[in-house]
């Protein structure tokens, strides 16, 4: 189990710090009026991975208690997915673009944004299916609590990370006008993580 967190923790930090719609989102309001709003976008977007969390636990629990080949197969498909995040970020430019022209929002409106910014987004509940189930140290245990244990995991170190660029979002936004190769290195960052974790999860259990 402590080897499993442990391993998951590490690549949700690399995927949080990976360059996406999402923390570009928290530093673009963290800029645009301030750490608190980045704050507050961030505590939205980590909210909606309750519910995300509570599908998948259920969801996978009655997958591998009814249909191991089932449950193979959907990691399969998820592994799948991953090399193809890969390959739209390879084929992406590496640029990261802010936008400073956002309006200024409560915090409560931007929280809520982030909720259903979360939600409505059906690749976050499929992405989940993918990068979980490699993580279920005991597939013979309770798949429930095991599941709700990553998505805590997951919560906790996405909003670490995406809280200090929220704070420091000045700095990194300096560091990324004087440094051009940041972008570059960075998206192949985030394609070795999906690679990785696409490996990880077919690779067969020992």
């Amino acid at each position: 189990m402590i080897e499993a967190l442990y391993l998951f923790s590490l690549a949700t930090m690399a995927l949080a710090i990976s360059p996406g719609p999402d923390n570009i989102y928290v530093i673009t309001q963290s800029l645009t009026n301030g750490a608190k709003s980045g704050i507050a976008t961030t505590a939205g977007l980590i909210s909606g991975c309750i519910v995300h969390t509570t599908l998948l636990a259920f969801g996978v629990s009655i997958i591998i208690t009814t249909s191991p080949v089932l449950f193979y197969t959907i990691k399969v498909l998820g592994a799948c997915y991953l090399i193809y995040l890969a390959w739209k970020v390879f084929r992406s430019d590496g640029n990261i673009k802010l936008d400073k022209k956002a309006g200024r929002r409560s915090y409560r409106e931007l929280f809520v944004q982030g909720v259903i910014m979360n939600l409505v987004n059906p690749k976050v509940l499929i992405f989940f299916l993918a990068f979980f189930p490699a993580f279920i140290w005991d597939e013979s245990g309770n798949t429930v609590k095991q599941i709700y244990i990553l998505g805590i995991t997951f919560m906790i170190v996405s909003f670490m990370v995406f809280g200090g660029m929220a704070l420091l979002a000045g700095s990194i936004s300096n560091y990324l006008v004087n440094h051009r190769n940041t972008g570059v290195v960075l998206k192949w960052l985030q394609i070795l993580v999906f690679v990785g974790i696409a490996i990880y999860i077919i690779l067969p259990e020992k």
